[in-house]
């Protein structure tokens, strides 16, 4: 189907359906130029809560869908496919995490964004990247913590709260992807570079970092630094608004282990969403993200506590 009637079509029945479109940073570029926000999972959350449509198009992954039904009972959220999954939320199953959190009863249980509802459901407090060194330091120091679902990400919050958190074994394969040879390598051809992290990374490569942040840290660090050339370990999807704001930077990303075409890492769920479905959901009203009462308010109690914090 040619881009432009895609793209036409969609802005159509957009301002039909009185709708949004919401892009995470790493969906595919078409996506994210025809979006009303771009942004992470906190920036996103917000406009979820902020916007006046009757209808949501959330173009990231499940969980993420699913936080904007929870904060926007009355809107329709749309999805536009169902398949847009997540290493982290799919690799923390409810039951097995009922259980765990049953060992330790006198923790407090904060869990990153990227986890289902049911897990938001079981969690005192929700943080995201951002804001995740916040939300720990906001706890008394006489309480013990379970942290969920990331243990890179935890990992790293220990390191910067000195907080003795238990951690749940998850972690986000693009993240994980990242190769310190290549990444070495690019360094040594570009020894005036600066690498920049995203703490769901695993330790041997934000060791080497001169910045680790969040994804909308990330691309504020690149804005302000004054180095010319940067090297970005995270999602390449970033790089396309990112490349916008400073066309007179050099950005680089960082390097995978897997064989693809671009040799960066990406998140294949993420790409999951296209303009043609983007099109198909909005026609059709579907695939919509549908959660139960007594579940969204459980789930939501611990995004508000985050919301307050942050």
């Amino acid at each position: 189907m040619d881009k432009q009637f895609l793209i036409q079509e969609i802005n159509r029945l957009k301002q039909q359906k009185n709708a949004v479109i919401l892009a995470h940073y790493y969906q595919n570029e078409d996506i994210q130029d025809i979006a009303d926000f771009v942004g992470d999972s906190l920036e996103l959350s917000k406009k979820a809560q902020a916007t006046n449509a009757d209808v949501i198009v959330f173009a990231g992954v499940h969980f993420m869908a699913e936080t904007a039904k929870i904060l926007n009972p009355s809107k329709k959220v749309l999805l536009p496919d169902l398949n847009a999954g997540c290493s982290l939320a799919d690799g923390c199953d409810p039951k097995d995490f009922k259980i765990f959190k049953e060992k330790y009863p006198d923790h407090v249980v904060v869990t990153y964004i990227n986890c289902s509802a049911e897990i938001k459901a079981m969690s005192d407090l929700v943080c995201t990247s951002s804001n995740a060194k916040k939300i720990i330091g906001s706890i008394p120091h006489n309480k013990k913590i379970i942290f969920a679902p990331d243990q890179n990400l935890g990992n790293y919050l220990k390191k910067e709260t000195q907080r003795d958190l238990v951690l749940w074994e998850g972690s986000c394969v693009v993240h994980e992807a990242f190769s310190l040879d290549k990444l070495i390598e690019i360094y040594i051809k570009n020894p005036t570079a600066k690498i920049a992290a995203h703490p769901e990374s695993e330790s041997h490569i934000l060791k080497t970092a001169h910045y680790i942040g969040s994804t909308s840290g990330i691309i504020n660090f690149i804005k302000t630094d004054p180095a010319s050339v940067f090297i970005v370990a995270t999602e390449a999807g970033i790089l396309h608004q990112l490349s916008k704001t400073v066309p007179d930077k050099t950005l680089i990303p960082a390097p995978s282990t897997e064989d693809n075409s671009c040799a960066c890492s990406e998140c294949a769920f993420m790409k999951i969403n296209t303009l043609e479905k983007l099109l198909q959901c909005l026609s059709n009203e579907s695939p919509e993200i549908k959660i139960s009462e007594p579940l969204r308010v459980k789930a939501l109690q611990p995004i508000e506590r985050m919301l307050e914090l942050s």
